[in-house]
């Protein structure tokens, strides 16, 4: 992987020879949009779900989608190829494109593609076994987090705030109300049932959440779409996070206190047992 290929506006190259212009609106705004699929197997997890999402978000900042769904679906394959691990996952990029700086959109710009393939590193064994640690704090973003932007900065600041306290992730708190981790979406069990908070403009739909409420149905475990309070969050008996490179972990810790007894619960078991063999269909 010291000089991987790469795709860059319709050409595979090695990634030492991938440039783009300093007036990229990517580089100079983060005007534009990614996504992140993981690979299993040599199989995309969930490549529709994904692709759903690049042409929402495109279609949220108003950039003409460059490709038809086959033609995304060949990048990713041909992606994918490029990288001989397993997992690994497809990273893709689409920013607004070059031209002199200003705020307003330029007319008949041609957006940047960038794509590259890299090793997937899951959570360890002692990760999953034990859990993991997260810290709270006020969620500052802006109001369009349904957006998967390269705009990331919020979500940068929050991940090293979890950093710094040597903990896995940093769940937020709006009005009172959870909206999610600096990169994962957030899960609340209480008495075996899970909840999560609306997919609405204040989260962005990660796509384990719909991955797991499939999983739960599989397993019997009820859940609700709603809002959450903060309370119900500090007051849970177990609570999950999941994300593509994380895919789901049990928070065993909240600002120091355990959840729960301390320990992964019965639903985390089950949530993470379906998702293994989730992967293993593919």
């Amino acid at each position: 992987m010291n000089n991987p290929t790469v795709w860059l506006n319709g050409e595979l190259i090695a990634l030492a020879d991938a440039k783009i212009s300093v007036l990229d609106r990517g580089f100079l705004f983060g005007d534009g949009i990614y996504e992140v699929v993981p690979v299993y197997h040599g199989k995309p997890f969930r490549l529709a779900q994904h692709l759903d999402r690049l042409e929402r978000s495109l279609a949220e900042i108003r950039i003409a989608n460059p490709y038809t769904r086959a033609e995304w679906e060949a990048l990713f394959a041909r992606l994918s190829a490029t990288c001989a691990a397993d997992p690994h996952s497809v990273y893709v990029q689409v920013t607004r494109g070059v031209a002199p700086r200003q705020h307003t959109f330029p007319k008949d710009i041609t957006p940047t593609v960038f794509g590259i393939a890299t090793p997937l590193t899951l959570p360890s064994r002692e990760k999953v076994e034990q859990g993991v640690g997260a810290v709270t704090h006020e969620d500052r973003r802006w109001l369009n987090c349904h957006i998967k932007s390269t705009s990331l900065l919020g979500n940068v600041l929050m991940a090293q705030y979890a950093a710094d306290h040597e903990v896995q992730e940093t769940i937020q708190f709006r009005d009172g109300l959870l909206t999610e981790a600096s990169s994962s979406n957030v899960w609340v069990i209480k008495h075996g049932a899970m909840a999560a908070p609306q997919r609405d403009n204040r989260i962005l739909e990660g796509i384990r959440y719909g991955a797991l409420e499939s999983f739960a149905q599989e397993c019997g475990i009820a859940f609700e779409e709603r809002a959450v309070s903060e309370a119900e969050v500090r007051d849970a008996d177990e609570l999950l996070i999941t994300s593509a490179t994380k895919e789901v972990l049990a928070v065993v810790t909240l600002d120091g206190k355990p959840v729960g007894d301390g320990k992964p619960g019965p639903v985390f078991r089950a949530l993470y047992a379906a998702y293994q063999r989730a992967k293993e269909a593919l």
